[in-house]
């Protein structure tokens, strides 16, 4: 039973990245996966790191859960919107607070890095209002996709990464919308069937 992750990065309960993630989830369960959820816009914790890496924070009850379920997983899939050709803030301080030294990377006094997150698979899904794939690759350089997968995930150790890009919505039609989900339905289905990487 392959161990499947999804974290909605969106803040809104409400947003087409929650039907994304749901289902995503309800297409994994019906292939045999077992599957965790971590909604970050309804996590209870400070965003802020608040003394940057001088002075570690508590981490704050929910933090644990997650950081639980990101040990537990498998493979992970990564949903969240594009704002500022970034993601939300309150997903930003998620990894701000919860990806520590020690914790999903390790580094030494000559400052070498290594990850602690190995052995795991990843999926990123973006959307975008009003950014076509072509301007967000071309003219942006895939900022978002850049600092998500190879400044934090990869860094952390996850390989293997997929990655979507749905936009701009703003011009998808109903019909548009459900091709999508139907696409969504099928990664998690292709992915309840990867294969694990051995851990590095």
């Amino acid at each position: 039973m392959k161990k499947i992750l999804v974290v909605n990065g969106h803040p809104n309960k409400e947003s087409f990245n929650t039907v994304i993630a749901q289902s995503y989830m309800k297409s994994a369960l019906e292939a045999g996966s077992e599957v965790r959820y971590i909604a970050i816009g309804e996590l209870n914790f400070n965003p802020n790191l608040q003394f940057g890496y001088r002075q570690r924070m508590e981490l704050e009850p929910d933090l644990v859960k997650a950081l639980e379920d990101i040990q537990w997983s498998e493979h992970q899939v990564w949903i969240h919107p594009l704002w500022w050709l970034g993601m939300p803030a309150i997903m930003k301080g998620f990894f701000d607070r919860a990806f520590l030294p020690g914790i999903t990377f390790k580094s030494d006094k000559e400052g070498s890095t290594a990850g602690l997150l190995t052995g795991r698979t990843g999926r990123i899904i973006t959307t975008a209002g009003d950014l076509s794939l072509d301007v967000y690759e071309d003219i942006y350089a895939s900022s978002g996709l850049v600092q998500l997968k190879k400044g934090i995930l990869e860094y952390c150790g996850i390989s293997s990464i997929q990655d979507s890009f749905i936009g701009p919505l703003y011009e998808l039609e109903e019909d548009d919308r459900r091709k999508w989900i139907a696409r969504i339905e099928n990664f998690a289905q292709s992915d309840s069937k990867r294969k694990i990487p051995l851990n590095a």
